[in-house]
């Protein structure tokens, strides 16, 4: 998929923030369509089928959880980014979790949007099934062998650690929240603070300075997010 053939929907109030965004998607061959509120951004989905959708939580008709909750309830596949206020942890957890791919924070960079749009994106597009090795900077992990190396020397984890590894690198560059990896590694049971304690014990064991990690991200307030792959 070129960006030429991606119709991005930019769903806003905000006039400023959707001339931002229509002229910088622009320039990088996206179609863009907008709505100001909810309501038109209901119909636009239906009309236009758009390939990625950004969303602001904050519409002055339909609470955007409302409006991102309907389109899930309703099969909608497409991405769905959200753009929020830094201060909103407790929103953003909430989007990831009725089934938005990704967030940036207002006021974002242009960059740091485009990529989160090329990762949603190659997620959608992703046959089924695992590639056997994932790859990013000196850390590889076989998924088959469940092997992880650093600088080619083999790491040896724990198997909640591998776990853990295993699936963000299953979902590499999307953010992941705190209650997501409890679940798919605990099956739901355990506390947060199992999951901080084993992040930080994968920490010491593949990043070079754990304090400073370049792999294993923490989006505060929200979950963990695995670079993405070369």
């Amino acid at each position: 998929m070129t960006n030429t053939s991606v119709k991005i929907l930019i769903v806003d109030d905000e006039p400023p923030i959707r001339k931002l965004l229509r002229v910088g998607l622009g320039t990088q061959g996206y179609a863009i369509s907008e709505a100001p509120n909810g309501k038109t951004a209901m119909a636009l989905v239906k009309e236009e089928k758009p390939d990625l959708i950004l969303l602001d939580l904050g519409l002055p008709d339909i609470a955007g959880h409302d409006l991102l909750a309907t389109w899930r309830n309703e099969g909608l596949q497409v991405p769905v980014l959200i753009l929020s206020s830094r201060t909103d942890e407790a929103g953003i957890v909430k989007a990831l979790e009725l089934g938005a791919d990704d967030y940036v924070s207002k006021p974002f960079g242009m960059n740091e949007l485009a990529a989160r749009i090329r990762t949603a994106l190659r997620h959608r597009l992703q046959q089924q099934g695992e590639k056997p090795v994932f790859q990013t900077g000196e850390l590889s992990v076989d998924l088959v062998k469940r092997i992880v190396r650093l600088g080619g020397q083999e790491v040896k984890l724990s198997p909640k650690e591998y776990d853990i590894l295993r699936v963000l690198v299953q979902h590499a560059g999307k953010v992941l929240t705190h209650r997501f990896l409890l679940e798919h590694v605990w099956g739901g049971s355990a506390d947060v603070q199992y999951l901080r304690v084993y992040v930080r014990q994968l920490r010491q064991k593949i990043e070079k300075t754990p304090d400073e990690p370049q792999y294993i991200t923490t989006e505060t307030g929200v979950g963990y997010r695995l670079r993405e792959p070369d």
